[in-house]
């Protein structure tokens, strides 16, 4: 498994965060003076002199300086310009390298300068050859929102890594739901013929730990584990699709009370003892999880649209076929093939795959198990055509089929 930090170098606690020994390892810190003697931190290595504005927190998401030089929700802002401050943060990324990580998420981008944050990535070391190969570099990601409307761009960032496309999930989501006249049709050009950053660019998800509780980015639209059934599909669209680096979500459940359409307890942290200690992962004998943990990365059309994306990597974008509304299919080149029916109809259709001929397993109603498919078959004519059948009224009304699920 290999692991990629939410690094947070943006800033330090909030603003009102007191003094005292209450942070993560236990380390004195004192908010009011901006004293951080575990870096050391001081006065000294933080914004408070450049913010120009009157709180000395954000406000005004049009002006740049203060969304980058400014405190963002309170919280102590580090002033990333100075070279001490950035090799203070690069030391600590730079251990974390040393200890076997992949690379790294950058939370809040948008509030940093992407000079200062390629002044802190150039002072990086490659991956750790104990489990990379030499020359790898870490793989940087970096947290920006940008919905439009703001001169903020991601386009900014591109310099330094990908960035986070929340345009993506925001519209998927819209599209599924059928909200606003959207229907999948309309999902022939996906991607940079959306609006979104290019491909090569692109760090994509359809929810995220924010927007999955009304945080961050995306609105009511956004689809996640509460819309199962939804969300499979929509994570297995992403999956198929070859646009963008793909991120899988995985969550834990947690007891929503809405109160004028906001839940109230968005603020739940994962599962656990009276103690505060949080509660194992526990597996189910059919390999779910327990306890609360939601687990989407293993549940079955999830796991095995990952599978898929991999075996089809590097294959076009094929054979694409819609009804109009909401039934659509595509391939990847001749490794692989997705059929969708998101209308309240049946979907009864011949299509041209691009598969050599033979039977494949539907990897999301089952999957090849010891020679033989437990769920439903798909057979390949020698042209390549095939015959889908999905009801409206499937757990899960699509199917997918690749090279590697053939009997």
């Amino acid at each position: 498994v290999r692991i990629y930090v939410d690094a947070v170098i943006n800033h330090m606690c909030g603003a009102n965060a007191g003094a005292g020994d209450h942070a993560t390892c236990r380390s004195y810190f004192s908010a009011k003076t901006e004293d951080f003697p575990a870096v050391p931190y001081s006065g000294w290595d933080f914004n408070d002199g450049k913010c120009k504005s009157r709180s000395g927190d954000i406000e005004n998401y049009h002006d740049i300086s203060q969304v980058r030089d400014c405190r963002l929700v309170s919280l102590l802002d580090l002033a990333l310009e100075k070279d001490y401050v950035r090799s203070k943060v690069a030391e600590y990324m730079n251990y974390l390298i040393d200890v076997g990580v992949a690379g790294f998420r950058l939370d809040a981008a948008k509030h940093m300068w992407p000079e200062d944050v390629k002044a802190i990535l150039d002072k990086l070391k490659d991956l750790n050859t104990k489990w990379f190969s030499a020359g790898t570099k870490p793989f940087i990601y970096q947290e920006v929102i940008d919905l439009g409307g703001e001169p903020i761009k991601g386009s900014d960032y591109f310099g330094n890594g990908r960035v986070t496309e929340f345009k993506y999930g925001a519209k998927l989501g819209t599209v599924i739901r059928k909200w606003n006249g959207e229907k999948m049709a309309y999902l022939k050009n996906w991607g940079e013929g959306w609006g979104f950053v290019p491909s090569d660019r692109a760090l994509v998800f359809v929810d995220n730990h924010d927007n999955q509780r009304g945080h961050g980015a995306g609105g009511a639209s956004i689809l996640t584990f509460w819309d199962a059934r939804l969300y499979k599909m929509a994570v297995g669209f992403m999956l198929a699709h070859p646009y963008g680096f793909t991120r899988v979500m995985s969550s834990f459940r947690w007891t929503r009370s809405f109160v004028n359409g906001q839940d109230v307890n968005d603020w739940i942290g994962p599962p656990s003892n009276s103690d505060g200690s949080i509660k194992p992962v526990t597996i189910n004998a059919d390999t779910t999880c327990g306890n609360d943990w939601v687990c989407e990365h293993r549940w079955r059309q999830i796991k095995n649209m990952v599978i898929f994306r991999n075996v089809v990597d590097g294959q076009p974008f094929s054979n694409w076929w819609d009804n109009g509304s909401n039934q659509v299919a595509f391939g990847r080149g001749d490794k692989g093939f997705i059929v969708f029916n998101n209308d309240d109809w049946s979907l009864n259709v011949t299509l041209q795959t691009g598969l050599p001929p033979g039977t494949y397993c539907d990897v999301i109603s089952g999957q090849k198990k010891d020679g033989y498919c437990t769920a439903v078959e798909v057979r390949v004519a020698a042209d390549g055509m095939a015959n889908f059948l999905i009801s409206n009224e499937d757990e899960d009304p699509f199917i997918a089929i690749h090279v590697d699920d053939k009997l």
